[in-house]
C-alpha cells in the first residue's frame, strides 16, 4: 500500500471518529477503513476501558457476542507473555504474541486459544488520546500462512490510536447523554446552522442552567455554547485537520467545571451541530473504592496506581513519600479488600465492579443499545 493511501486512510478514521455515535456503528465504521492498511482475520475484537482504572468495560467482537470467562479470568489472571491489560499499561502501547515470545509463541495458553479459533498471529494495541487517557485496545488477528505483522501496519496503528480513543470517549458520552444513568450523565443538544435548537436529551436542560447567561425557559442558549457551535463548524471546513474536534472548559454557575464537546453532523445532507456537555471530572472509581472497601484517602490513591501498573518505586515517587510506607499501604489495602497480591487487587477490583459492567455492555450490544463505561454501580 501506497504512503498516500495510508495517509488517506488514517484521516478517514480520524472524520470517523470526531462523530457523536453510538460504539458499535463507530467500530464497525473503522473497521472497515483499518482494515484496508491492516489485513486481518475474521474481525478484530474492540474493547473499551475504565481510564481512571484502566479496567475493561466492554468488547465488541463480530460473531463473539460474549467474552468467554475462562478468557477473561486469563486477562487478569493468567502469566502469559502479553495479555490486554499488559499492552494498556507498558510503556510502547503496541505488542504482537510472536514479538513477545521472541518468535516461538507456542507455549503461550493464550497462543493456543487464539489457535483454536482459527487464529495464529495477534496485534494488541493500546487506545490512548494524544492527552495521555486510555479509552481502550484493539486486537487484532492473522491465521497461519499470512505474512507477520509489518512496521507499517503497526506505525498505521499507533498513528490512528488517538482518534480512534477520542471516538470511543465520545460514543461512551453519545450513549450516556441518550439514555442517562447518573445525575451527573452527559447532555446532548443538536442545533441546526442557525443555532435552532434540533433536539436534546433528558440530560441537557440541568446542565445549560448550570452555564452562565443562557435562559433555557426562554430557549437562550449560554453563549459557551454558540461560541462552541461556531467553531465547531469552522473546523469542519478545515480539511487539512480532518480530526479535530472543538472543546472548551467552562466554570459553571455552582463553581464546578464543565467540559463541551462540539461536532458536526453531515449524514442528512444538511449540517448539525452536536454540543455534548458532562461534568469536567466525573471518574466513580475512587468514591467505589472508599465505600465498597473502606480505604483511607492515600490507600485510594495507591489503589489506582497499581491499577495503573506502577510499581513500588513509582508508587513511592508519584505519592512523594518512602517505599517503606507504600508497602505499609499495599500491605493495608490487600488485607482490607482480602487479597494477597498485586495481580489479586486488580482481579477482584475487576471481577467484583467492572465484569457486571463487561457482561451489561454485552447485552445492551444485542438490543441495539448504548454501549456505558465506567465500573457498574447499580444496586
Amino acid at each position: 500500500m501506497s504512503v498516500d493511501s495510508v495517509q488517506r486512510a488514517t484521516e478517514k478514521v480520524a472524520r470517523l471518529c470526531t462523530q457523536p455515535r453510538d460504539l458499535v456503528t463507530l467500530w464497525n465504521e473503522v473497521t472497515e477503513v483499518v482494515g484496508s492498511v491492516v489485513p486481518f482475520f475474521q474481525t478484530p475484537c474492540w474493547y473499551t476501558v475504565d481510564p481512571a482504572s484502566l479496567l475493561m468495560t466492554s468488547h465488541f467482537h463480530v460473531g463473539l457476542p460474549e467474552f468467554s470467562g475462562e478468557w477473561l479470568a486469563a486477562e487478569y489472571y493468567e502469566d502469559d507473555a502479553q495479555s490486554v491489560p499488559d499492552v494498556i499499561r507498558s510503556s510502547t502501547g503496541i505488542s504482537t504474541l510472536h514479538e513477545a515470545t521472541d518468535g516461538d509463541p507456542s507455549s503461550s495458553p493464550r497462543w493456543r486459544r487464539n489457535m483454536s479459533m482459527g487464529g495464529d498471529q495477534e496485534l494488541i494495541a493500546r487506545l490512548r488520546t494524544r492527552t495521555g487517557e486510555v479509552w481502550g485496545a484493539l486486537g487484532l488477528y492473522r491465521d497461519a500462512d499470512k505474512p507477520m505483522f509489518t512496521e507499517l501496519e503497526k506505525s498505521f496503528i499507533a498513528a490512528v490510536a488517538p482518534s480512534l480513543a477520542d471516538g470511543a470517549r465520545r460514543a461512551l458520552l453519545f450513549g450516556q447523554a441518550a439514555e442517562p444513568e447518573y445525575v451527573d450523565s452527559p447532555g446532548l443538544l443538536v442545533l441546526n446552522e442557525n443555532w435552532d435548537i434540533e433536539s436534546a436529551t433528558p440530560g441537557v436542560a440541568h446542565w445549560l442552567a448550570e452555564l452562565p447567561d443562557g435562559n433555557w425557559d426562554r430557549g437562550e442558549l449560554p453563549s459557551a455554547v454558540t461560541t462552541l457551535a461556531g467553531r465547531t463548524l469552522r473546523s469542519a471546513e478545515d480539511r487539512s485537520r480532518p480530526g479535530d474536534v472543538a472543546v472548551s472548559r467552562i466554570r459553571s454557575r455552582s463553581g464546578r467545571w464543565l467540559v463541551l464537546h462540539g461536532a458536526c453532523l453531515t449524514s442528512t445532507g444538511q449540517r448539525r451541530i452536536a454540543v455534548i456537555i458532562e461534568p469536567a471530572h466525573p471518574s466513580r472509581i475512587n468514591p467505589l473504592l472508599m465505600s465498597a472497601y473502606g480505604l483511607t484517602e492515600r490507600e485510594k490513591d495507591v489503589t489506582r496506581l497499581v491499577l495503573q501498573g506502577a510499581s513500588t518505586t513509582q508508587i513511592s515517587t508519584d505519592l512523594v513519600v518512602s517505599v517503606h510506607t507504600v508497602q505499609q499501604h499495599l500491605k493495608s489495602i490487600f488485607d482490607k479488600t482480602g487479597v494477597r497480591s498485586r495481580r489479586d487487587l486488580v482481579g477482584r477490583i475487576f471481577f467484583n465492579h467492572y465484569e457486571p459492567r463487561f457482561r451489561d455492555n454485552e447485552k445492551r450490544v444485542l438490543a441495539n443499545k448504548a454501549v456505558r463505561g465506567g465500573p457498574w454501580t447499580a444496586d
